[in-house]
C-alpha cells in the first residue's frame, strides 16, 4: 500500500479502516433533503453543519453523544422555492453567511445569525444545481446552473464578477463546480453534457480585485465573460454530478456506481488540449442515478459517498490501490442519500436522505 502525493495535503499516513455506529435520525421534513454541509469556514463553527430541501434552509449543530441541535432555520417567502445546494461563506467582518440555490434561478445570501437576508444574487436565467465558497476567500462563490453558464460572486458586495460560458462552455445544466485550493485563478466544472472543463480566472485578477471597493450599484458592475477554458475533458460517457479537487488531481463521478480520481495534463499553448492519466477508480455500489454529491474531510484524507438504496461509503484518499475504510448501513435507511458531510477530523459522517431525515454516524 502506498501513499499518493499531492500537492492539497502532501504525504499524510493513510486512514486505518474506522467503525463508524448510527448516533442520530432526524426527520427534518416529508420532502427530500438535497444538501448537507459542515462548517469549514471558521474554526468557531467546525460543528455547525447546514441543510437544505424544499423551501427551507436550517443551521444544526453537532453536539457530544450523537445529539443534534436545531439553532436556526430560514424559510424562503416563495412556497415554490425548492432549494438544491447550500454553502457556508462569510462577510468581511467574519459574519457567517448561508449561500443557497434552487428552482427559481435566484441565490440567497442568508445572515447565519439571524435568518435575515443578506443579499440576493439575481442573474442566471434557470435554476441553481451548486454552490461553493473560496476557502482562501470566503466572500466568493460559485454557482453552477442549468442555463449552461457558471457564475462568480462577491457576497460582500452582491456583484456578478465573472461568467464562465459562451463558445467553449457548457452545452447543456452545469451540476457542479469547484474552486481549486491553492490556485486562486483555476476551477472546475461539470455537467450533463458529459465534460469536465477547468477554466482559469487569472486575465481578471484585477477584475476581482475590484469587486471588493465597488461603490456603485451590483447591477452597474461591468461583469466580464470567460467563453473558453483550458481544458475539457471527457471522462465519463454520461452527465457528470460532481466533481472535486484533490490537489492538483481531480475527483469526478457519473452514474456508473464509481468516482474516479485522475489527473489533468494542460498543455499551455494549446488551451482546450489535454491529456488525462486515470489514476485510480473508487467503486460505489448503487450509485447509478444522478445528483449524488460525495464530501471529504478537511484535510481530504476521505471522502464518502451515499447511494440510491441507502448506504454510504467512505474511501481513502492517500492509498494506492483504493482502500475502502467503511460501508455505514442500517435496515431503515433505505432511500438515496443524496449528499454527504464529513466533520473536519472525519469522525462524523452526515447523510442527508430522499426522504427527508438527517442520518449521523460517529466513530466508535
Amino acid at each position: 500500500m502506498t501513499t499518493i502525493q499531492s500537492p492539497l495535503v502532501g504525504s499524510l499516513t493513510p486512514y486505518k479502516k474506522r467503525i463508524y455506529t448510527v448516533t442520530n435520525r432526524l426527520p427534518e421534513a416529508d420532502h427530500p433533503i438535497y444538501a448537507v454541509v459542515f462548517n469549514f469556514i471558521n474554526s468557531r463553527y467546525y460543528d455547525f453543519f447546514a441543510t437544505v430541501g424544499g423551501n427551507r434552509v436550517t443551521v444544526y449543530k453537532c453536539l457530544e453523544g450523537g445529539m443534534i441541535d436545531v439553532l436556526r432555520s430560514y424559510i424562503d417567502d416563495d412556497e415554490d422555492e425548492s432549494f438544491y445546494t447550500v454553502c457556508w461563506a462569510s462577510d468581511a467582518d467574519g459574519t457567517p453567511l448561508l449561500v443557497a440555490g434552487g428552482i427559481n434561478g435566484i441565490i440567497r445570501v442568508i445572515d447565519a445569525r439571524n435568518e435575515n437576508i443578506h443579499k440576493n444574487l439575481v442573474g442566471h436565467g434557470n435554476s441553481i444545481n451548486e454552490v461553493r465558497t473560496k476557502t482562501l476567500n470566503p466572500s466568493l462563490v460559485l454557482s453552477a446552473s442549468k442555463d449552461e453558464s457558471v457564475r462568480l460572486w462577491n457576497v460582500q458586495t452582491g456583484i456578478c464578477i465573472l461568467i464562465f460560458a459562451g463558445a467553449g462552455g457548457h452545452r447543456n445544466e452545469v451540476l457542479s463546480v469547484d474552486f481549486h485550493p491553492s490556485d486562486v485563478y483555476r476551477l472546475a466544472s461539470c455537467g450533463m453534457d458529459g465534460t469536465v472543463k477547468i477554466w482559469s480566472m487569472k486575465e481578471f485578477r484585477k477584475h476581482v480585485e475590484r469587486s471588493f471597493t465597488w461603490e456603485g450599484l451590483p447591477s452597474a458592475f461591468p461583469t466580464k465573460r470567460v467563453q473558453f477554458p483550458v481544458l475539457i475533458a471527457s471522462i465519463h460517457t454520461n452527465y457528470v454530478d460532481c466533481n472535486r479537487w484533490l490537489g492538483d488531481f481531480i475527483l469526478s463521478k457519473s452514474v456508473d456506481n464509481e468516482f474516479i480520481l485522475w489527473e489533468p495534463k494542460i498543455k499551455e499553448q494549446s488551451p482546450g488540449e489535454a491529456t488525462v492519466d486515470i489514476l485510480q477508480k473508487y467503486p460505489v455500489p448503487d450509485c447509478d442515478i444522478w445528483f449524488m454529491k460525495l464530501s471529504c474531510d478537511f484535510h481530504y484524507k476521505a471522502a464518502a459517498i451515499g447511494n440510491r438504496v441507502g448506504k454510504i461509503y467512505v474511501w481513502d484518499l492517500q492509498t494506492s490501490p483504493p482502500s475502502l475504510i467503511a460501508r455505514l448501513s442500517h435496515a431503515q435507511s433505505k432511500f438515496p442519500i443524496r449528499q454527504t458531510a464529513m466533520s473536519f477530523d472525519g469522525s462524523t459522517i452526515l447523510g442527508c436522505c430522499e426522504d427527508g431525515t438527517i442520518w449521523r454516524w460517529d466513530t466508535v
